[in-house]
């Protein structure tokens, strides 16, 4: 009876998985719209970025994705899940349960590359960018404790005004650009 029971709980829980991973892409590629246009420290990354880079990040081999463009001057445009022309970098996990563990902050980017859960395909340079400028974000809207399970280094210079003001800010922005999504349907 036990082993009915995990059998049949096995797709809900696979399928649990790929909603949070499509809604957490969905928060994250409006979020890095939004830091990209409230953080100084992004843009200045994100300016050493090709203009016209699409950026993806996404589940192999047909799972849940984000396409970010960086616009030109340090500011990021979140496309949702498809792009207009073909990706120049593309951040893979290899499977949804890697994403899982990612996303739901159980495991570091850094370890997830680590534990060879995910692939690069594209400059690496630019993928390290682009985990600088995820990593920021996430030290940014998550709360310290887990921001701290979440980046390989929390910034020291990010002091709770500026992390409360930002945040705010950013979240703002997200909750705008869902809302705008809602209404144009």
């Amino acid at each position: 009876m036990h082993t009915m029971f995990a059998r049949r709980m096995k797709p809900t829980a696979l399928q649990a998985r790929r909603v949070y991973v499509k809604v957490m892409f969905q928060v994250m590629g409006r979020a890095l719209q939004a830091i990209s246009e409230v953080d100084e420290t992004v843009q200045t990354e994100a300016r050493n970025l090709p203009e016209g880079l699409l950026f993806e990040m996404m589940v192999m081999p047909d799972g849940p994705r984000l396409i970010v463009e960086h616009t030109g001057d340090g500011q990021l445009h979140y496309h949702g899940a498809s792009a207009p022309r073909p990706v120049d970098l593309s951040i893979q996990f290899k499977h949804i349960a890697h994403a899982f563990l990612v996303l739901s902050f159980q495991e570091k980017t850094a370890v997830a590359f680590a534990n060879d859960r995910m692939l690069v395909n594209g400059d690496i340079s630019l993928a390290v960018r682009m985990t600088r400028i995820l990593n920021r974000l996430e030290a940014f809207i998550l709360p310290r404790l887990i921001a701290t399970r979440a980046v390989k280094e929390y910034p020291r210079s990010l002091h709770l005004p500026e992390k409360v003001l930002s945040a705010a800010r950013i979240y703002l922005k997200v909750a705008n650009q869902f809302f705008e999504t809602v209404k144009a349907s």
